[in-house]
């Protein structure tokens, strides 16, 4: 039998805890489905029990739950949650997969309105932060975007990890994957069993986050779409170029239909609502001009594309390195863009709330003169004075002229990991 492993994902309930304070705050957890929002939540609700908190002032809803269907109706969930408001304390209301439930975004507001709630919600698409939903909410919440494990979280579920061990961690990381539900299988060795679950995992995402899109017609086409992200990770592309490969080398069969871009553009729009991918665009550093033609594409588990694709190549190493750098960078609470100057590219911009800025070059190795030279130019073309960083799987730690070269795997396991 699978033994289950929990995790505290402490990061996120550590944020979660600094806003219990805003009763007037509504508290949104966001993330691809399956990283763990679910869980974090029943974390937090054994931390309010601990405390002193009653069972009954704990108000929790899985809108999922075949058993809360009839709380699908907007009306209902907000008659249901009124009847169970116990006077004179505070109620935590959790509401898991909000989206669902039709008005959604009125009836969180209204309970938002009511003195004695602590309302906290989840979803598993970006639809839950429309357009319409800060509007009708007036800046009255806080969002906590979360992600899968990072490599940090999942070096420290094995019991004491030498360091020793990092390269054959790091290998089962990228092959098992950073969902939390993989390390009951990867504790009793069952692979048949995380492949399936994995490929559970990608089917869910896709039929019930990705193809509930009104502007996702078509499963074959999308198929196309997201093979091709999933083999070009880290790759420049544009619309164009996309629909290039897409019309021609990953036809499955010749009646396929061809895509076009108003439909790629809402196809990609979609996944990247689903939280599936992550988009990257390019900016010039000499200026403010976006290149918005162009960008790159990460996935939000290497795994998913290791498994999908049949396994790695040594040309993909790179592409995976780079992908779980920006997915680590994104969980230090960085906005993340391509740089350009002149004809040199910079891996990422990295950018933190009020302007402090920092450069990534990210290479599996530099020991060639040649690559670290090449790896080198583009930071050393920069004249400010923001950190400058090279990380490669090389153990060496030396400085050129400002710019640090790190290992990629020390660099993941000594960072900080902010919720936001």
């Amino acid at each position: 039998m699978n033994e289950k492993i929990i995790l505290s994902r402490s990061a996120y309930l550590d944020e979660l805890e600094r806003h219990r304070v805003a009763n007037d705050l509504i508290k949104i957890v966001t993330g691809v489905r399956r990283c763990g929002k679910s869980t974090l939540l029943k974390i937090f609700s054994e931390k309010l029990r601990s405390e002193g908190v009653k069972d009954e002032q704990i108000i929790t809803i899985n809108m999922e739950d075949f058993a809360n269907r009839s709380f699908l109706d907007g009306a209902k969930l907000h008659q249901h949650v009124e009847a169970r408001i116990l006077k004179n304390k505070i109620n935590y209301v959790i509401l898991d997969e909000v989206q669902l439930v039709s008005n959604f975004s009125e009836v969180i507001n209204s309970l938002r309105l009511k003195e004695n709630i602590d309302l906290y919600v989840t979803g598993s698409n970006s639809s839950l932060l429309s357009a319409r939903l800060p509007k009708i909410l007036g800046g009255r919440y806080i969002q906590i975007h979360m992600l899968p494990l990072s490599f940090k979280e999942y070096f420290d579920s094995f019991n004491n990890p030498d360091k020793s061990s990092i390269d054959y961690i790091f290998q089962q990381y990228i092959e098992f994957g950073s969902f939390p539900e993989t390390l009951t299988y990867r504790t009793n060795m069952d692979k048949e069993g995380m492949y399936e679950y994995l490929s559970h995992i990608y089917e869910s995402i896709i039929m019930r986050d990705v193809m509930q899109n009104d502007d996702v017609k078509e499963l074959p086409q999308l198929t196309r779409v997201v093979n091709f992200l999933f083999s070009n990770i880290g790759s420049e592309t544009s619309i164009n170029n996309m629909l290039g490969v897409i019309n021609n080398e990953f036809k499955l069969k010749p009646t396929d239909k061809n895509l076009y871009a108003p439909i790629l553009e809402k196809y990609l729009q979609a996944l990247l609502d689903s939280f599936i991918f992550y988009k990257a665009e390019k900016q010039y550093l000499n200026g403010k001009e976006l290149l918005r033609t162009n960008a790159k594409y990460y996935a939000v588990d290497v795994a998913l594309r290791y498994h999908l694709l049949g396994g790695t190549t040594e040309k993909d190493a790179g592409h995976l390195l780079e992908n779980i750098v920006y997915l680590e960078l994104l969980r230090r609470g960085y906005k993340i863009k391509i740089g350009k100057t002149g004809t040199k590219e910079i891996d990422f911009v990295a950018q933190k709330p009020g302007g402090k800025i920092e450069y990534y070059q990210v290479s599996m190795t530099v020991i060639d003169e040649k690559t670290l030279e090449r790896e080198l130019e583009p930071l050393q073309v920069i004249k400010d004075n923001h950190p400058k960083f090279l990380l490669t799987r090389d153990h060496d730690h030396n400085n050129y002229r400002g710019i640090q070269h790190i290992n990629v795997l020390e660099w993941l396991l000594n960072g900080k990991h902010p919720a936001r």
